[in-house]
Formats: structure tokens, sequence, C-alpha cells
């Protein structure tokens, strides 16, 4: 497969599509109870206005929803049907919409926006400038918006990752090989294996290769606070990932001036 400048919504990713149904076996909703706590203290530590709804743009699986929805009014937006109808099976009580991070507008304003690792797809300075702008536009005054990409230049190591789980009759594993093109420094690839083992035995051998966006922190800062935010960034506290150097970004919006 040649690499290209493939833009997040030209990716045909299996894992987000036809293999949509195995996804709670790659990253079960288990795992991400420590995680949605720590964001849920970020929202709360640093919204200006009581914290009570939130807009999850690029919402996947619904896995951080299924814990943040015990305090906030979820609304799920995703560019993937299927991985939307595997939210609604997940968290039914959420509103779920169907649109691309870059350019949807609901005419709202939200105490809390939150773009998970699904802003990693933005391959492009101009792509994450869009992304920013969609959550400045629906961040109420006084809220904020949170961006978890994977990696920035600055922490990015070519590396390989293993994992998955199974259920009672199913099971998954996966090797994530990630590594930077020799043509480019603003994109890294990650190459995914899966082994899918059935009900019935059969294990089936699929690939998705991944391109991701890769921009340095000082970038992340500079567009966050070109949006209209103050821009924050704070140590990711996650058993896995404290001592890593890690960093989540905040845009806080202002509680005063709502229009730019």
């Amino acid at each position: 497969m040649p690499l290209d400048n493939r833009t997040a919504s030209s990716q045909s990713l299996k894992l987000y599509r036809e293999l949509a149904d195995w996804y709670p076996l790659l990253t079960p909703v288990a795992d991400y109870a420590e995680e949605a706590a720590f964001y849920r203290s970020l929202f709360e530590a640093h919204c200006r206005r009581p914290p009570r709804t939130l807009l999850d743009l690029g919402s996947g699986g619904g896995h951080n929803a299924a814990y943040l929805k015990a305090t906030l009014a979820c609304t799920l937006v995703d560019l993937e049907p299927a991985m939307l109808a595997l939210s609604r099976r997940l968290n039914p009580e959420c509103e779920h919409i169907q649109g691309d991070m870059r350019s949807i507008r609901l005419g709202r304003l939200f105490d809390c926006v939150f773009l998970h690792d699904a802003v990693s797809y933005m391959t492009s300075r101009t792509d994450l400038v869009r992304a920013i702008a969609t959550a400045f536009e629906h961040t109420a005054p006084g809220g904020v918006a949170m961006f978890q990409p994977d990696f920035v230049s600055e922490t990015f190591k070519s590396s390989t990752e293993t994992g998955g789980s199974e259920d009672n009759c199913r099971a998954l594993r996966y090797i994530e090989w990630r590594w930077i093109p020799d043509s480019r420094t603003d994109t890294y690839v990650t190459d995914m294996a899966y082994l899918l083992r059935h009900e019935n035995g059969v294990v089936e051998v699929h690939h998705d290769r991944h391109y991701m966006g890769l921009f340095p922190r000082a970038v992340w800062l500079e567009l966050i606070a070109a949006a209209g935010f103050e821009p924050l960034a704070v140590p990711f506290k996650h058993s896995s990932l404290s001592n890593t150097g890690h960093e989540i970004f905040l845009g806080l919006r202002p509680a005063t001036n709502a229009n730019k």
C-alpha cells in the first residue's frame, strides 16, 4: 500500500467500518475507567461554569462517554455510522450525531468539548485548525475544550505494541506498529494487524494503515490560542503514561467576549 497524504475522511479503515463490532475487544470499555475519571477531574478543575454538558467530537465506540455520562449530559459525534451504532448500544441515553469534527456546526454551546485521540487523524495543519475551530464554536463562555493527541513531535518514538481481549465466544489480538515515513515530518503511520477468532474457532487476519498527524507542542498551543482560547498544557496522569511526558491540551474559553 503506497504512502500518500490521506485525510481523516478519506481513510477507509476496516476497524471503524466492517470490523467495528470487534472494536470492544481491541479496547475494552473497562480499560477506560481511570482515563475517564482523569478527564472528568480536568473538566471540573478548569471549567469556569458548572460542567453539565459535554460535546464529544470523534466519540468512536463511546467508551469514554460510558463513564463521563454519569455527571455530564453527553452529545456524541463521530464520522463512522458503525461506530455510532456501537455507542448507541452502550450509551442509549446519550445523543448521537454523525458528523466530521472539522466541519460540523450544531448551533449549540456546551460546557465541555472533548476531542480524544480521534484528533490525531488530523493529518495537516489545515485540518487541525478546522477541528480546533469547531471546538471553539461549540464551547460556551467560561467552558473548556480538551484535546488529547496520541503524540506530539517531541515525544514520538517508533515503536510496537500488542494487545487484545476476548469474551465468552470470540477473541481479538493485535499488533500495532508506529513509524514515520522518511519523506514526512508532520505525519506518522500506524500499521495495525488484527487476528480475529470467531465462535467456531476460525481465525481471520486483517490489516489497516492509519495516517496520523504529528505536530510540535508549540504548534498545538499556538493554534488553540489562535482559535480564541486560552491554551494550557497539563500532564496526562494515567498509570501507563504518567512518566512519559505525555500531555493533554486544554482550551479555556473566556467567560466574557464570547464572540471573536
